[in-house]
């Protein structure tokens, strides 16, 4: 069991990082804020006793996404790296935008009656979820690791660029 408050300095940390992500001015700064919050998901998830969903947002998203996102933005060729996120006139909008959305979510939130289950949580997860993947769903599994490796090997065709044959 978590102790509120310990919750709710993980949850304050996490917004204070999707916020900082959105209004950094650097696009690197605003990957690096990406990895913190992406990691604060992961602790979140391990609040909630799901460790493999934890370790797979560790490792997938924190890792493999982040450093992907990294390496994009310091590969591509762009002129100052100040001039990266561009600033447009569109602040007024989204900040009305996202507040109706967020007292929508918060109206939604505190009128629900949420129900507390008396069921444990069990003890591995790992377990029945490669029992699921490798089993009933083998097939969509495999369908998706093919698809990230066409658009893999696509993106590092489109990458190298194509060389003129005059």
């Amino acid at each position: 069991m978590v102790s509120p408050v310990v919750f709710w300095v993980v949850a304050v940390l996490l917004v204070a990082a999707a916020l900082a992500m959105v209004l950094a001015r650097n696009i690197v700064h605003s990957a690096l804020f990406l990895i913190v919050s992406f990691i604060g998901y992961a602790v979140l998830y391990l609040f909630l006793e799901a460790d493999f969903l934890a370790a797979v947002q560790v490792l997938v998203y924190a890792g493999a996404v982040s450093i992907l996102l990294v390496f994009a933005v310091m590969l591509t060729r762009r002129g100052n790296m100040q001039e990266s996120n561009l600033f447009n006139n569109y602040k007024v909008t989204g900040a009305l935008i996202a507040a109706v959305l967020f007292l929508l979510i918060g109206n939604m939130v505190l009128n629900t009656s949420w129900a507390i289950s008396s069921i444990a949580a069990p003890e591995s997860t790992v377990g029945p979820l490669a029992e699921l993947l490798l089993g009933k769903f083998v097939v969509p599994f495999e369908v998706a690791a093919i698809l990230l490796l066409v658009a893999m090997v696509g993106a590092i065709i489109v990458a190298r660029g194509v060389k003129d044959s005059k």
